[in-house]
């Protein structure tokens, strides 16, 4: 198929999630079935991104969260962590969609224009283009949802402020979700990651600021969303919390994930 002009191209499909789109179908729908969760609908999540053979059954877990509102969510807001480009703020894309194997998600270019007038929000390509904390969310999303338009922010260096001013721009109800793409300690044992993660998640839940970058990799959006959270008196509930050890891979050096949503108290 030819791709459209300004189209984002699916950059890790192959790499980190089945490029075939068939393939892609039938793993969502078996981690879907695998990883059911309960609980108040959200109006955020925190979800890994990593490949779907190490994060998959966890970002599931919180996408189910999701599938009560299917008829509900018109706009996700998606922020992640920049891993390839350094980045001061937070960055839009050109595109009028992102594309992945299942089809193409529109992005919202109204919301996105407002949004340039912040001092903090910067128009990026580049910061988009290989970009894979965002790409990955996207077949959950368009498995679970049925018409939603997209907000992608690829967040660099940035203050809680200037994220939960971004965030409080967007907010509105239960049409718009947010979610924040976030792995957790990167690269030590599996017992001392244990120890950090399950530290970190305490932090999370009771809306602790600031979590640093070896915490979090997305610990910049994450921490701008508990400051949002803390203002609007949220609850958070966990979901999952496991690392690379527990999925796949060895036990000598782990990623560390865990998945919450952020709902009504």
């Amino acid at each position: 198929m030819t791709q459209r002009p300004n189209v984002r191209p699916a950059a890790v499909a192959g790499l980190f999630y089945p490029q075939d789109p068939r393939e892609l179908r039938a793993l969502l729908g078996r981690l879907l079935a695998a990883n059911p969760a309960t609980g108040p609908a959200p109006k955020a999540l925190i979800a890994p991104h990593a490949g779907y053979i190490y994060s998959g059954a966890l970002a599931a877990r919180a996408y189910n969260c999701v599938a009560a509102l299917a008829d509900t969510v018109r706009r996700v807001v998606l922020l992640g962590p920049a891993h390839r480009v350094a980045l001061r703020g937070l960055a839009l894309s050109s595109a009028i969609a992102f594309h992945t194997p299942l089809g193409e998600v529109p992005l919202d270019q109204q919301a996105s224009a407002a949004l340039r007038s912040l001092p903090q929000v910067s128009l990026s390509d580049t910061a988009h283009s290989q970009e894979h904390s965002l790409e990955v969310h996207l077949p959950f999303l368009q498995t679970l949802l049925r018409n939603f338009t997209l907000i992608p922010l690829v967040v660099g260096r940035v203050q809680p402020g200037e994220v939960a001013e971004v965030l409080e721009q967007l907010w509105g109800g239960a049409e718009t979700l947010i979610v924040v793409s976030s792995d957790l300690s990167h690269y030590h044992t599996y017992d001392i990651a244990r120890k950090l993660d399950s530290d970190t998640a305490q932090r999370i839940e009771s809306l602790l600021l600031p979590l640093e970058a070896e915490q979090a990799c997305g610990a910049d959006p994450i921490n701008g969303l508990l400051s949002v959270a803390r203002r609007r008196q949220l609850a958070v509930t966990r979901l999952d919390l496991r690392n690379s050890g527990d999925t796949a891979g060895t036990r000598e050096r782990v990623v560390g994930y865990g998945a919450w949503s952020l709902h009504a108290a």
